[in-house]
């Protein structure tokens, strides 16, 4: 447990990490560079305060900041819902130990949720353009939301990386983690129900993105099964639909080319094409296997890639430190 008797913030950070604090210093230093960091709460999940180790000068200059125990990290959803039942804040925000937000972040997010809404987005920039393979990674994870994009309501918004109304979240109750496993899936079950989902261009994160190939091919693979295997058992789909999606499988490559083809239009990013579409057909075959069988065991492997993903898995030129 950390300091939490200093204020009433008005926002909750909620960071998860399977390794020690040093891994989480570039988000920390950013947070703690907010122009309202006096009105933040920071929540780590770890598996425990002996294995984080927290370094409390770093935290020095947050409104608040606080250690939550879970023994054993699973997944970032499980994570993530850990320290959104703890927050003290009515509004949460999921932050990553390789996307480093601007200074104004923070307010942007606050100054949106003053309207009707349950969730706001930033806009996305690229950490490390260092390949196409980086490029390629962040347009499939990202691409609706990169920068320059418009604002206003959307279907669906950054994952790990938006903020929301925490009593929108509690509502799911034992059901949270899951839908946090892939945020898609409970983007469109907000939107079903009912509430507004905002993007915010005053809100904007430097993302680090997958540059090696052989890290990038198998998260694309696990990140496709795992999403099909949420939105399958979300929706509690009969074998018939699952088995229907699986064998539409081979156009979602298409498919979803087609819908990335304006933000690398506006990017003009058109060389990443082929690397593009080499990583939609790995996620099509991610989801085939997904909606088919289940997560199998990509739910146990994605998080190995998540977590410290600039130390194990990131090489080349960091953009947020030129």
């Amino acid at each position: 447990m950390g300091k939490r008797d200093e204020i009433n913030p008005a926002l909750s950070v909620i960071l998860v990490t399977r390794n020690n604090f040093d891994v989480l210093r570039e988000t920390i230093r950013h947070l703690v560079a907010q122009t309202i960091a006096r009105r933040l709460e920071l929540v780590i999940v770890a598996g425990s305060r002996a294995q984080l180790r927290p370094d409390e000068a770093a935290l020095r200059g947050l409104g608040g900041w606080q250690i939550v125990e879970t023994g054993t990290v699973r997944s970032v959803g499980h994570g993530n819902a850990a320290g959104i039942r703890a927050a003290r804040a009515p509004v949460v925000v999921l932050a990553e130990d390789h996307a480093f937000p601007a200074p104004d972040w923070a307010a942007a997010l606050l100054h949106a949720h003053a309207q009707p809404c349950a969730a706001v987005g930033p806009v996305v920039h690229c950490a490390n353009p260092v390949n196409q393979i980086s490029w390629a990674d962040l347009l499939i994870g990202y691409g609706p939301w990169l920068a320059p994009a418009a604002g206003g309501p959307v279907e669906f918004l950054p994952g790990h990386n938006s903020s929301y109304k925490r009593s929108v979240l509690l509502a799911y109750g034992d059901r949270l983690a899951a839908m946090l496993e892939a945020e898609t899936v409970l983007h469109w079950d907000l939107r079903a129900h009912g509430h507004t989902l905002l993007l915010e261009p005053a809100a904007r994160v430097w993302h680090v993105n997958f540059s090696r190939w052989e890290v990038w091919v198998a998260v694309q693979f696990h990140a496709g099964r795992v999403f099909a295997s949420m939105r399958a058992a979300n929706g509690r789909w009969p074998v018939v639909k699952r088995l229907l999606y699986s064998v539409g499988a081979p156009l979602i490559p298409f498919i979803r080319l087609a819908r990335l083809l304006p933000s690398i239009r506006r990017l003009r990013q058109w060389p990443v094409i082929p690397m593009v579409l080499v990583g939609l057909t790995l996620d099509a075959c991610g989801q085939l296997c997904g909606y088919a069988a289940g997560a199998g065991d990509s739910g146990r492997k994605l998080p190995l890639y998540e977590f410290n993903r600039i130390g194990v898995n990131q090489t080349g030129r960091r953009a947020w430190q030129d």
